[in-house]
Order: structure tokens, then sequence, then C-alpha cells
């Protein structure tokens, strides 16, 4: 079937069948297919939506659009594990998680992305490190993760290029809130890697794709459902994304905020919370632990050890990064040359963030896309930033801003300041719960 009329059948609300999906995907992925094309697709699917069926096709053709990794065969003899996030705002659980993991026992061949429309990227915070090959060649991802257990890349050529594509083209037409092609994206990459389970963070809230809970719920059973269809054990979380969650948004600032984070100088309550949950059932998935409450425990175990920030070294230094980074990253990340204050605008508590909002201002200082092929600015973006139910006075600062000049740094300090909701102080604060469900698959 041409191109166009795989577009007209899903336009018009109709079922698409697999070998006509699975041709797409390898247009997509040879380039037959163009990016108006692609476009078009998506704005389908975004409109009329996939079955179960189709987003299983869909997610098989595109995995099928290039290698499938084989672990067995590359002597890897620990469970192949792996975490991903629907994308939030401050969220480099990745950066911690990954080699927590493999301190405990797993292996982490992680595929991450750049960043979709507000949310950050894994990729795009590990690319501010001088030296660290984001992108490598396929035997350099084997070996690294045979070496040190753990290696968190972009996608390779050889892994999902059809998906590559896809990805790109939705950042920047207005179809990236689509639970189908979400899932399709997000499974494609994982089920390249050969994956003996998966673990999935979907965020809630006003800084997530999914706003509300009845959304996260949907996209959270889809991943699950079809991820089972395609083969793989896979179980999700509902995190709450109303507020960004570490203490800093951009990329150089939120890799310095990981390395503090697993050296123990800095932990941001929500984050840890958050990340020993995730390596907890990660743990639990790949059968390393027996219980939920004997991952927690590992997890803290092998950050109080010192195992993780190890591992963490290690594979900076495997792909090409500094060798000391860790005890000199500061002196590594690049910076702004402008960093200021945001000041608070009335003395209260702070009642809600627009978590989206600060995404927003991050990318309105460079330090994410407005266009597929846009560089980023790896030095921008907040730190310090005052999370809900923070008690604040007026000028008092709600976070530091990093700009690459005066007027940047300017319209991201008022850009910040209209995302707090600032009230009345009172006792009686009751915070969000930080998990919401817990969805387990069939198999899981």
């Amino acid at each position: 079937m041409l191109p166009q009329e795989i577009i007209r059948a899903k336009r018009d609300g109709k079922a698409l069948k697999a070998d006509h999906i699975a041709a797409f995907a390898a247009g997509i992925a040879d380039n037959t297919i163009s990016e108006g094309q692609i476009a078009a697709f998506a704005m389908a699917v975004f409109f009329n939506g996939m079955s179960r069926d189709e987003c299983v096709a869909l997610t098989c053709a595109m995995r099928d659009s290039g290698s499938v990794m084989d672990w067995q065969k590359a002597g890897i003899d620990r469970p192949v594990l792996d975490k991903h996030s629907t994308g939030g705002v401050g969220d480099n659980v990745s950066l911690m998680l990954g080699p927590m993991v493999t301190a405990a026992g797993g292996a982490v061949p992680m595929i991450s992305g750049r960043g979709l429309g507000h949310t950050g990227g894994t990729l795009d915070k590990f690319e501010a490190i001088p030296g660290y090959q984001a992108i490598p060649d396929q035997e350099t991802f084997t070996r690294v993760v045979k070496q040190v257990g753990c290696a968190i890349i972009g996608q390779t050529a050889a892994l999902a290029p059809a998906d590559q594509r896809f990805y790109a083209t939705r950042d920047v037409t207005a179809t990236v809130e689509s639970v189908p092609l979400i899932t399709a994206s997000i499974l494609s990459k994982k089920l390249a890697e050969g994956l003996d389970g998966l673990v999935m963070d979907v965020k809630c809230g006003n800084g997530a794709f999914a706003s509300d809970e009845k959304c996260a719920r949907e996209l959270a059973e889809s991943l699950v459902t079809v991820a089972g269809g395609a083969g793989v054990r896979t179980s999700a979380i509902l995190t709450d994304m109303n507020e960004p969650l570490a203490s800093a948004a951009g990329n150089a600032v939120e890799v310095v905020n990981a390395v503090r984070f697993l050296t123990g100088e800095a932990r941001d309550p929500r984050l840890e919370y958050i990340t020993i949950q995730l390596v907890a059932q990660m743990l639990l998935s790949g059968g390393l632990v027996g219980t939920h409450s004997e991952g927690e425990k590992k997890a803290q175990s092998v950050l109080q050890s010192g195992a993780a920030v190890e591992v963490f070294a290690h594979m900076v230094r495997a792909l090409g990064g500094p060798a000391d980074f860790v005890e000199k990253h500061e002196d590594y990340l690049p910076k702004a040359p402008v960093i200021q204050p945001v000041p608070a605008l009335q003395t209260g508590r702070v009642w809600s963030m627009d978590a989206r909002g600060v995404g927003l201002a991050v990318i309105g200082l460079g330090g994410g896309r407005t266009r597929a092929d846009q560089k980023i600015d790896h030095a921008v973006g907040f730190t310090a930033i005052m999370g809900v139910g923070s008690q604040v006075e007026t000028g008092s600062p709600l976070a530091m801003v990093h700009a690459r000049c005066e007027n940047t740094a300017q319209a991201a300090i008022n850009a910040l300041q209209d995302t707090y909701t600032i009230g009345e102080k009172d006792d009686h604060f009751v915070p969000m719960p930080m998990v919401i469900a817990r969805i387990e698959g069939e198999s899981s």
C-alpha cells in the first residue's frame, strides 16, 4: 500500500494491518517516506488512536528496523534490566539509577532520549560531559556493558532507526501527547535492548505529558500491555510531576545534582525517594531481591557503600569522559556566565508550581529545542529550586538562574516567577503522594 493510502486509512479511523504498519516503519528508516508524510501519519494517529494490536505492530516494526541486542551471546550472565521515564522536569533519575542497579547485580544497557517538548532528555545531560560518547558504535556499547555493567547512551544508528526520525518529527509537530505513539517510541528502543525486565516511570501532573491520573494510567497500562504483547516483562509506577523532581533543571546543572546525589554530598528528598522506589522495582523484576522492601535496602546500601558512584565514574571513563570526572566534575562541565537569583514576589508558602512552565523556561534559556536540528546550551538552567510546601519571604530566592546573557536571564526570572503560586502560610499543608499507583504486567 502506498504511504499516502496508509495515512488516509488512519486519517479515516480505519484499523491498519500489521504488514502495512511494518512497511511504513521501514520507509521511515530508509528515508523513502518524507518528513511531511511522517507528520501526517503522526497527526492521524494523534486524533484517531491505535488499537493494542496496531500499537504492538508499530512497536515491533520500529524495533525490527534495526539491530536487536543479544546479551547472552555477548556473554552477559546477569539480569538485563532498564527503566524509562515518560518525561518530566528536573528528572535526572537515570543518571543515578543505572549505576545503582548495576552495583546491585544487574546489567543496564540504557538507551536514552533527547528532550521532548518541555521535558529534559537524559542524552542531553550526558552530552554536557566533555568527551562522553553519547552515541557510540555497537561494538563500544556492547564492550562497555560487559566491562562496566552499565552504559547510558542515545540511539545508535543500528538501534530502532525508524523511531529516531519519528521521534524528531513528533517533537516539532505537536504530536507528542499521543498514547500509542509514546508507547511505540519508548518500547521500540527498549525492546531493541534485549531486556529481561523493564520498569516504567509514568509521570502524572502538570509537568508530565499525562496531566491527570486517568491519562497516566491509560499510558501506563498501554506500556505494560504492549510490552507484554511483545514479550518483555514490564511493570509501571505512576509518580507525581507537579513540580520539578530535582532542585535543578537544565543539563549540566542536573549532572552536578546527580554527582552530588551519588557521592552523598546532597540528595533532594523527593528525588531520592523516587529513585529508591524505581531501583527496588528493577531489582525485584530481575530476581535480584525477593521483596520490594529488600530492594529498597539494597538500593540504599549501594549508595552508602560508594559502589554506585564507582560504577558511574567507570561508565563515564569507559565512554570517553574524564577519568577524574566525579572528583572534578565542576571543572569539566560548562558554566553559564550569568547567574542570578529569582526573587519571590511575596511572602508566604509555595502552594503549587507549574512544572511544565519550568521546563519551558529552560527552553527559553536555550537549554532545549524548538526545532529538531537545534543545538542546545548545556550550561543554562535553574538550581536551588524551591519546591512545593516551602516557605519564602519577599525577595528571597525561589531559585538561581544560569543564563547566557542578562536579557535571557531576566526573561527566565519572569517566566519562573509565573510558575509559582504563593499563598498564606499555615500549618495545614499536606504534600501530594509521590507514588500514585503501581501497575504490574501479567508476566511480571
